[in-house]
């Protein structure tokens, strides 16, 4: 089953009413906000971290914001984060950077989603040039998300 396919049958699954837009290759956050159709802060990043070794969390962050650290080793009752790498990310999820949804994950993570998540929101959609809109409140309460304040606003709108 491809990625994009995964995706759409755990939505339906979790009872989730999504958007599939396919747009062509994007080379920024921007871009993709852009071809989605919704503002950079409405594309939400699925971050992979790590918490310790075998233990993972999927970290939801508006595209106009970046983890703050401190305040997810916080929450989290840790004293030591790090980002999972591009191939610990794709053997714990099933997805390639870039890609990655809490959606038809490989493996089930407890998700973190920024209190700023909000409204419509375009996320991950399993594959190169595939997004998937939903509504945030939704998402989360389908997924069981823990939701706290763990990001700062960025100044610029990072590439992918």
């Amino acid at each position: 089953m491809s990625g994009h396919a995964r995706v759409v049958a755990a939505a339906r699954e979790l009872g989730l009413d999504v958007e599939v837009t396919r747009h062509g290759p994007v080379r920024s956050l921007a871009e993709a906000a852009a071809a989605r159709g919704v503002e950079p802060r409405r594309l939400v990043k699925t971050m992979v971290v790590r918490v310790a070794e075998g233990d993972h969390r999927f970290v939801l962050v508006p595209g106009d914001r970046e983890i703050a650290w401190p305040k997810l080793r916080g929450l989290l009752g840790v004293n030591r984060l790090t980002m999972a790498s591009a191939d610990e990310a794709l053997r714990v999820t099933g997805y390639e950077r870039g890609t990655i949804t809490p959606l038809g994950s490989r493996t089930a993570l407890p998700v973190v989603a920024d209190a700023s998540v909000a409204g419509r929101i375009s996320i991950g959609g399993g594959e190169h040039g595939v997004g998937v809109t939903v509504e945030a409140d939704d998402l989360l309460a389908a997924l069981g998300a823990e939701v706290a304040d763990v990001t700062d606003v960025t100044d610029v709108v990072p590439s992918d």
